[in-house]
């Protein structure tokens, strides 16, 4: 495994580093920092549109279709960059999830249509895979998609649905056929948000009260026409799209963000006293053991990413090792906002005002940094369910890995 840098790379680091000081706004870190990162769509389009006229909008993206053809190396060394400014995260939905199953299985007028304002940005996606009373058994989905003439009749409803409040289109899991086997009776769906009879509800979280940031919604279909000539690849095999899709969704890169994570924890512990002998909690012995073994599992995952980025550019597949850093990613993920809450202490409670907005007569209760924890990790219970849940995962693995 080579981990040394070329001066090729080193160069793009830097190229990268400059590009972020030079187009990340100091109102919108101010923000992002007040915030734990939650920003407005204005935001998320504006960046997204930064990065487009730069050439980097599409970082997975083959260059037939825009992407900036990153080698491996560049891809790595720019999600450092990228996190250690804490720049705003890209909306997946459309660039890192839909588009990749219309590269691959849509028709030319599809790549033609949609293609192009993904990249730039022009158009917001959501997606509708999972549904009430469906749990982790995706393939049970209920809304149905009825075939009349040129159009499906769509009914149904999809929960837990990120950001639909802002979405121009939705790529959807539709029944459109009964089959003894449930996944051979599934279709895969674009649909225009701003289709007649579809309805969107927020669903109100623990992690932070009205009017504060809405996340999550549900959606309602009520005899929604569909162009058929918005169905991806051909009825009924939809669900060998969702799965391409997911792979997509879960071989992401976490130790980046783990690490700046980490740091924000330590920031939170240098300043917070022991309640027990009122010793700085980071001096404590037991919560710095608690640093230092997350500290060397996030190193670990780190290698483990390294030694995938040596395979990638040796020309070889990622294969099961997506799902085992889903796993690990996603329990640093959480393990971090424990450590955040443990270090918060008390003020993890009072996060009715988590952040108060610049200009504003009164002073959060607690460090900036221990306002966030409490939404933080709340929020955070969810990584290991979504995507495919962990103990799923653990299946693919000792399935693929271990031939069980």
């Amino acid at each position: 495994m080579d981990l040394v840098f070329s001066e090729e790379d080193l160069k793009f680091q830097q190229e990268v580093k400059s590009w972020i000081e030079e187009n990340y706004p100091r109102e919108m870190r101010e923000r992002s920092s007040l915030t734990g990162g939650t920003l407005t769509k204005e935001d998320y389009i504006y960046w997204q549109q930064a990065l487009f006229e730069k050439g980097w909008a599409g970082v997975n993206w083959p260059e037939e279709f825009g992407g900036p053809c990153f080698t491996p190396t560049q891809r790595y060394l720019f999600d450092l960059e990228m996190a250690s400014a804490g720049t705003p995260g890209v909306i997946p939905f459309g660039i890192s999830m839909v588009a990749p199953v219309i590269m691959k299985f849509g028709t030319e007028a599809q790549k033609e249509k949609y293609l192009p304002d993904i990249l730039s940005g022009k158009v917001w996606w959501c997606q509708g895979y999972s549904e009430p009373g469906s749990g982790s058994d995706l393939a049970s989905l209920r809304t149905k998609a009825v075939r009349d003439g040129d159009h499906y009749i769509v009914n149904g409803t999809k929960t837990w649905t990120t950001m639909a409040q802002h979405a121009d289109m939705i790529f959807c899991l539709v029944r459109t056929q009964e089959e003894e086997i449930p996944q051979k009776g599934i279709s895969f769906l674009l649909i225009d948000m701003k289709s007649a009879g579809i309805d969107v509800k927020p669903i109100v979280t623990i992690d932070g009260p009205p009017p504060g940031f809405q996340e999550i919604n549900m959606v309602y279909f009520e005899d929604v026409k569909v162009p058929a000539h918005n169905l991806i690849g051909e009825e009924g095999k939809g669900w060998t799209y969702a799965k391409y899709l997911l792979e997509f969704e879960r071989g992401n890169a976490y130790s980046h963000g783990l690490k700046a994570g980490l740091n924000r924890i330590k920031n939170i512990a240098s300043s917070t006293a022991n309640s027990a002998d009122s010793e700085i909690l980071i001096d404590s012995t037991d919560f710095s053991n608690k640093i230092a073994e997350t500290e060397i599992a996030i190193s670990a995952m780190e290698f483990t990413e390294l030694r995938i980025l040596s395979s990638l550019s040796a020309g070889k597949n990622v294969g099961p090792e997506s799902s085992l850093l889903k796993c690990k990613g996603t329990e640093l993920q959480q393990r971090l906002t424990e450590l955040a809450a443990e270090a918060a202490g008390n003020y993890l409670f009072p996060f009715c005002h988590p952040a108060p907005t610049k200009g504003l007569n009164w002073e959060p209760i607690g460090s900036i940094e221990s306002n966030k924890a409490g939404p933080a990790y709340f929020n955070t219970r969810k990584v290991s369910i979504y995507a495919g849940s962990n103990e799923i995962q653990r299946n693919i693995m000792a399935k693929l890995v271990l031939g069980l």
